[in-house]
């Protein structure tokens, strides 16, 4: 289940990546469109609108990869002076807390998108439903949930660690 979960985040990190790269694009292209709309070249319509939507879908393919690693940035002032044990207990707590947030945030989010389904919203340029953009995002934010559960089952011991294989392409000799 280790080796599942943390491909899982992987991959979903990666596609986030992907994600990334499109948004960059969406906008350098836009910008050049308005640049050089003297020669009738114009903006992407409704960039901004797919930049929301990408951005969002990017946040939630990231997090959870960044919290099994736990590559979130913290603040180590006092785990310098705390026991081993205290900095391991502030970590699960602080791993408890990120997984009621997350849940919420997962749950309000589906309602959401139910409510927005519900009355038809529609973005403003594109004209697209508003809920797809949370229909994007939603199934991230539920296996997010469920890599935030992991990192929890490994602060307390009830599953082994599974470190990832080192990647074959490393910089130096191969």
């Amino acid at each position: 289940m280790s080796n599942f979960i943390n491909a899982l985040s992987r991959v979903m990190a990666w596609f986030g990546c992907l994600v990334l790269v499109l948004i960059a694009l969406t906008s350098v292209i836009s910008i050049i469109g308005r640049a050089l709309s003297g020669f009738g070249l114009g903006p992407i319509p409704g960039d901004f609108e797919l930049v929301e939507i990408g951005t969002a879908l990017a946040i939630f393919c990231f997090l959870p990869w960044a919290h099994l690693r736990r590559a979130h940035a913290s603040v180590d002032l006092l785990s310098n002076v705390l026991s081993s044990r205290t900095t391991k207990a502030v970590e699960f707590l602080a791993d408890l807390l990120m997984l009621a947030c997350w849940a919420v945030l997962t749950w309000r989010m589906g309602v959401g998108m139910m409510d927005y389904q519900a009355n038809g919203e529609v973005s403003f340029v594109l004209q697209i439903p508003v809920w797809w953009g949370y229909a994007a995002s939603f199934p991230f934010a539920v296996m997010g949930c469920l890599v935030y559960l992991w990192r929890i089952a490994l602060d307390v011991g009830c599953v082994a660690t599974v470190e990832p294989s080192p990647r074959i392409l490393q910089s130096g000799v191969h």
